[in-house]
């Protein structure tokens, strides 16, 4: 990029930050992409470099080129003050809580959270004194009515992974702000690319870096984004807590951000087709994908995105558990595994009943999350099909002249 764009000029496109940001070309002997800079220790020529607290590099645990490189670029997409690394997901969620978080405070988080993110506020906060609530993920303006003079943040994480209930982020960031209480938000799904919650009024935004900045399902990394505010306190916790993220792990990460803004365009439009395709077929009760147009969040998704991702749920009639393992023991292209945003396609049987206090889970059937990935559209919709034929012959509920139900 430009000087006049490095300076404050117009912002230019996504594409073009994720091709030239971050390259530093001219500090890595000309190397189109920033290589991997293993090392731990640093030299200091003299007594006066050796006390810069503000020289660019002192230690390797704290600051590393490739890994520099890499969080420049996150820092452009968001809008951010900063950018810090984590070695996943689960790390930049944890670092970004412990950042606005002490004893006998108390963090609202939304009901339809990733399951790890709620075992790290509900058993390790709470060891150390933090309070947390869970909350109506729809409730938006009204969180101000659960807003305490404990509360010091709130979780967003828009859709849910699981359920994909789309947040109203700016009504809940207003009542949010008026209180003085962060707003950390999960932007995994959507990408900078497609979302941007400092602009709506978040404070921090986290990403699992693993799913779809890493792309290639190799590498474990995750990014805690803040905003002016609350970037200090993030820089600082991060440092204090000594979290650091493999020069190699960076440089897969930074290598995969190349071709984020392809890669996410294609999943949409594949996930788009396959999650429309899913709601006219037998068995299938719902589907649940913000960007279609019976999503009850739809008007939310629409006002607040300009994209969606690669995941999205359906919902299956009731069928017992043999039924379930008949439809995925056997595919043909869809793997079951716990990440998504890789080059492979995924189903997984997800289970929110387990999980959710704020608003139960009532749907009755069961659950499939479904990652769409790069195979021919064509053979992931054979290979569903014939999955769902497995999955009605094995069960013995099912009456061979009902309808299924949309």
């Amino acid at each position: 990029m430009d000087d006049d764009q490095r300076q404050g000029g117009p912002k230019p496109p996504v594409e073009t930050i994720l091709t030239h940001g971050g390259r530093m070309a001219e500090d890595c002997f000309g190397f189109v992409n920033a290589p991997v800079f293993r090392g731990s220790t640093i030299l200091f020529k003299t007594l006066d470099e050796l006390e810069d607290y503000g020289a660019p590099y002192r230690y390797g645990r704290n600051d590393n080129p490739t890994g520099r490189a890499l969080a420049s670029i996150v820092t452009e997409l968001e809008g951010a003050s900063g950018t810090v690394l984590a070695p996943s997901g689960l790390s930049a969620i944890s670092t970004a809580l412990l950042a606005v978080l002490a004893a006998g405070d108390e963090v609202l988080v939304t009901d339809s959270v990733y399951e790890p993110t709620r075992l790290f506020c509900s058993e390790t906060l709470a060891r150390f004194g933090v309070t947390r609530r869970y909350y109506d993920p729809r409730i938006g303006a009204g969180i101000a009515g659960l807003l305490t003079e404990k509360t010091r943040a709130v979780f967003v994480e828009s859709p849910g992974s699981l359920t994909f209930e789309v947040q109203d982020l700016p009504a809940i960031a207003a009542a949010a702000k008026a209180r003085g209480v962060a707003v950390v938000v999960d932007n995994s799904w959507a990408t900078p690319l497609f979302y941007r919650p400092l602009a709506l009024g978040a404070d921090i935004v986290v990403h699992s870096g693993t799913k779809m900045f890493v792309g290639h399902s190799d590498a474990m990394f995750g990014t805690i984004s803040a905003n002016e505010a609350y970037w200090p306190r993030l820089a600082r916790t991060h440092r204090r807590l000594g979290v650091a993220v493999s020069p190699d792990d960076s440089f897969l990460a930074a290598r995969g951000l190349r071709t984020l803004a392809v890669r996410m365009k294609e999943h949409e439009a594949r996930a788009r087709a396959l999650a429309g395709w899913l709601e006219g077929q037998p068995a299938v009760r719902r589907v649940f994908h913000p960007a279609l147009p019976g999503h009850p969040d739809h008007a939310i998704w629409k006002r607040d995105f300009t994209g969606s991702g690669s995941v999205f749920a359906v919902l299956l009639e009731p069928a017992p558990r043999v039924a379930v393992a008949a439809m995925v023991d056997d595919f043909r292209l869809f793997g079951m595994g716990y990440s998504w945003g890789g080059f492979e396609s995924l189903c997984l049987p997800v289970h929110p009943e387990k999980i959710r206090t704020a608003v139960p889970w009532t749907e009755a059937g069961n659950l499939l999350r479904i990652h769409v990935g790069f195979e021919d559209l064509g053979d992931l919709e054979a290979d569903l099909a014939a999955g769902l034929e497995r999955y009605r012959a094995a069960n013995p509920w099912f009456s061979p002249g009902a309808e299924a139900t949309a």
